[in-house]
């Protein structure tokens, strides 16, 4: 396969909706941890420190995510850049890099959905307990 201009221009669009996703769970995260930390203040509960730790977790996350995703677009535009210079072999493996970097960033929005559901489980388990 030829690597042209185009090649890694197709990771614009999906980097760009990923970041604009990211952001949007470090939006609604950060709002969840305002409404937290003001309950605490007001009730102080085992359960809502289980969950500021929880949501501590899932901020670095996203902060990751987010980095690795910005340090994937960074190298599809220095292979673009490497296109043009003819230097296509060094392209290549930026590009190769920048795909590796999505995958990374990928995979640690997976491990911040998994840590999400930890965080409902936990809510969850308060609940029941107040039932009971």
């Amino acid at each position: 396969m030829e690597l042209t201009l185009n090649v890694p221009a197709f990771i614009f669009p999906t980097v760009s909706l990923l970041m604009l996703a990211y952001t949007n769970r470090f939006l609604a995260l950060a709002a969840l941890v305002r409404s937290l930390h003001e309950r605490y203040q007001r009730e102080p509960s085992p359960g809502i420190l289980a969950q500021m730790q929880n949501l501590r977790l899932r901020v670095r996350l996203i902060r990751d995510m987010q980095a690795v995703g910005v340090l994937s677009l960074f190298l599809s535009v220095a292979s673009m850049f490497f296109i043009l210079e003819r230097q296509v072999r060094l392209a290549t493996w930026l590009f190769g890099g920048s795909l590796v970097l999505l995958m990374v960033s990928l995979a640690l929005s997976m491990a911040e959905i998994y840590t999400s559901i930890r965080a409902l489980n936990i809510q969850l388990g308060d609940m029941t307990e107040k039932e009971r």
